[in-house]
């Protein structure tokens, strides 16, 4: 490979003109590269300092047998990534990224028209930098996370020699410690007070299994075994951009699992499907007939929006402290720990995947325990250290 300095008639800037044989073909090619240094002045030093950087980087990319012939820009890769991931990922998952390259990436990176070899480190961190300005660290990496997945692909295209993503300084994620969750009696109080609500089976499903939104809605009678005394965990309800997608899978493969059912909660359910039947009756030509067990009394499975929304309003009307539904789970992880139960039961009863991240979220959450921790200390160097500490 070869690299020389030329200028252009109609353009003010000096050009690097690399020589080189196609990886691919075996022909000899050119490639005119722009300095960015003009020609009017004493700048023809720059211009060669420019032209030995591209030299090193193209003869780094040779090396690596990165095809460096392709010069596709960077949004337009983006769109076509985003294209050929769509049949590959969930319908949730695919619609995040297109929100998060629509409206947070693209913006950004289209005014730079950069190809995709022309991104560098420095402009993934000044992307990285101009969201922080507006965005959560945790949402930056999302975002990181998208634009890291599809350069991985140009690097497996021989596109890029390496993924620029992998050449900064990410900003450290948060651990989210807001968590809010109800007691044992607040618990007692919502079952009490939700029974007759549209949500009471959701409600007591929730806190008895700590299920998520989307498995609580999704349970169908067929994966209640009444002969067995057991639930199975394998559908979900998740909302999407004007639909709902009814998946037969669950978040992870460690959610997908069989759980006991005792007798509460076994007469509970059979109260609700014989109550399903009747409201059957009285309209058999218009019961929806999809089998889930969450419905209104016309058989419609209730929608994810509406559990939020009706909830909300469900704890204003009985004056209660107001939590996200999905508290419920946390409420539930909360009372396993106040009744004794270790961080590796209740990791196998909520189906984390690993036990990290029941310890991130709950290790704190559970107040009584640590007071019985600090009144126990508070005896036993009351007992043995009094004479001690009465000296200061």
């Amino acid at each position: 490979m070869t690299a020389s300095l030329q200028t252009k008639q109609d353009r003010p800037n000096y050009f690097v003109v690399l020589a080189f044989k196609d990886s691919v073909t075996g022909k000899n090619k050119t490639k005119w590269i722009s300095t960015g240094v003009p020609v009017k002045g004493n700048n023809k030093h720059l211009a060669k300092e420019r032209m030995y950087e591209e030299l090193a980087k193209y003869q780094r990319y040779q090396d690596d047998k990165v095809d460096f012939s392709i010069d596709t820009m960077f949004v337009a890769y983006l769109e076509s990534w985003l294209v050929n991931m769509k049949h590959s990922i969930e319908p949730t998952t695919y619609e995040a990224y297109k929100r998060n390259i629509d409206q947070r990436i693209i913006p950004y990176f289209k005014p730079l028209k950069l190809s995709v070899r022309d991104v560098t480190p420095a402009h993934i961190q000044h992307f990285v930098n101009h969201c922080l300005e507006t965005v959560s660290t945790n949402t930056v990496h999302r975002y990181l996370a998208n634009i890291s997945k599809c350069l991985n692909t140009a690097v497996k295209q021989n596109m890029i020699a390496f993924n620029p993503v992998s050449r900064i300084d990410k900003p450290k994620k948060v651990t989210y410690r807001g968590v809010k969750f109800y007691n044992g009696e607040q618990i007692s109080e919502l079952l009490k007070r939700s029974k007759g609500d549209a949500l009471e089976i959701i409600i007591l499903l929730t806190i008895f299994y700590g299920l998520r939104r989307s498995e609580v809605l999704g349970l169908k009678w067929d994966a209640v075994d009444f002969q067995n005394d057991n639930i199975t965990i394998r559908h979900t309800v998740v909302p999407g951009k004007g639909v709902l997608h009814k998946k037969e899978s669950t978040k992870n493969e460690s959610s997908y699992d069989t759980m006991p059912m005792p007798e509460m909660i076994k007469a509970k359910l059979k109260s609700w499907k014989e109550k399903q039947a009747e409201y059957k009756l009285f309209q058999p030509s218009d019961y929806n007939k999809e089998e889930y067990v969450c419905t209104h009394a016309n058989g419609v499975l209730i929608r994810p929006g509406y559990v939020s929304q009706h909830f909300k309003v469900l704890l204003k009307n009985i004056n209660m402290p107001h939590i996200r539904f999905h508290d419920l789970r946390h409420s539930s992880a909360s009372y396993l720990l106040s009744q004794g139960f270790s961080m590796k039961e209740i990791q196998t009863w909520l189906r984390h995947k690993d036990i990290q991240t029941t310890m991130n979220i709950y290790t704190h959450i559970d107040m009584s325990a640590q007071r019985g921790i600090a009144e126990n200390l508070n005896a036993g160097f009351g007992k043995n250290f009094r004479h001690i500490l009465d000296e200061y």
